[in-house]
C-alpha cells in the first residue's frame, strides 16, 4: 500500500479545487440521494447515507445541498433513473483500474469511459476481469503529528482495526467496511484527528511499472474521475513517493 497515503492527499487536495467548480457537490449530491433511496433517510440508521453526509460535510457541501439530496432520493423520481454501474479495464502496462460510476444515461457514461480507456492507450474489459484484484475495505487517514504513530496503531487495532500503515505524520488505517464506523469513533474519542474516513475498493497485491508507464496510469486516472458520472477510480499500480511528486508538480 506505499503511496497510498500521498496520492490520497493528492486527491483531497484535487477535491477541493473540483468543489469550488461545483463538481464534487455533484458526485456528493448522487452519492447521498442514492444511499436515501436504498437505506431510507435516517443517517443512524443508514451508514452508507451516514458516511456520504460525512464527507459532504468534510467538503464543505452547504447543509441545503445536503438536504436537497436526501429529499430527492426518498421522494422523486429523479432518483430512480440514477444507476450504480462498475466498470472495469486496463490501462497503460497492464495495469488493473476499476471505476465506479453513478448515471442517468448508461450508454453515454460506458462510451465516455471507453474513449478515455483507448485514447490512454488501454482497454475496457469484460465485468469481472479485474475486480477479483480487490477487496473492499474501510480506509481511514489519521493525521498523527505531535501524537505517538504506534499508540494510534494500538487504539485502532483495539477498536476493530484489521491492518495499519504509517508514513512521515499519516497513519492509514484498514477496516472491514462494517467497522469503519466504529474504529472512527473510537479514534476521535481519543482525540486522533481523522482526516478522512470512507470505503473503497483496495488492491490486494500492486504491481510496479516504469516512472512513464505510471504517469500514463495517473493521467488516466484523472480523466476518468473528471467524468460527471464517475463517483471514484481505484488501480492495483503502486505509486513511489517520487513519481507522485513528479505527477502533481
Amino acid at each position: 500500500m506505499s503511496g497510498h497515503s500521498k496520492w490520497a492527499q493528492i486527491k483531497r487536495q484535487k477535491a477541493s479545487a473540483d468543489a469550488r467548480r461545483g463538481q464534487t457537490f455533484t458526485k456528493l449530491g448522487r452519492e447521498i440521494t442514492v444511499a436515501a433511496r436504498q437505506g431510507g433517510p435516517d443517517p443512524e440508521a443508514n451508514f452508507r447515507l451516514r458516511l456520504a453526509i460525512q464527507r459532504a460535510r468534510e467538503a464543505n457541501m452547504p447543509m441545503e445541498n445536503i438536504e436537497r439530496a436526501i429529499k430527492r432520493g426518498t421522494g422523486s423520481t429523479d432518483a430512480a433513473a440514477l444507476e450504480e454501474i462498475v466498470y472495469e479495464g486496463y490501462g497503460p502496462g497492464g495495469a488493473a483500474i476499476l471505476v465506479e460510476a453513478m448515471t442517468d444515461n448508461r450508454n453515454r457514461t460506458a462510451a465516455e469511459v471507453r474513449n478515455i480507456f483507448t485514447r490512454a492507450g488501454g482497454n475496457l474489459g469484460e465485468s469481472g476481469c479485474v475486480a477479483w484484484l480487490f477487496d473492499h475495505r474501510g480506509v481511514l487517514s489519521v493525521d498523527a503529528r505531535g501524537k505517538d504513530v504506534d499508540e494510534i496503531a494500538l487504539m485502532a487495532i483495539d477498536a476493530g482495526a484489521e491492518d495499519v500503515t504509517t508514513e512521515d505524520s499519516t497513519v492509514e488505517i484498514y477496516t472491514d467496511p462494517t467497522r469503519l464506523e466504529a474504529v472512527r469513533r473510537a479514534l476521535e474519542a481519543q482525540h486522533v484527528a481523522v482526516t478522512s474516513a470512507e470505503t473503497e475498493m483496495v488492491a490486494k497485491t500492486t504491481v510496479q511499472l516504469s516512472e512513464e508507464e505510471t504517469l500514463k496510469v495517473l493521467k488516466l486516472m484523472d480523466r476518468l474521475e473528471e467524468l460527471d458520472d464517475v463517483q471514484k477510480v481505484y488501480t492495483n499500480v503502486e505509486f513511489s513517493d517520487q513519481v507522485l511528486e513528479n505527477y502533481a508538480a
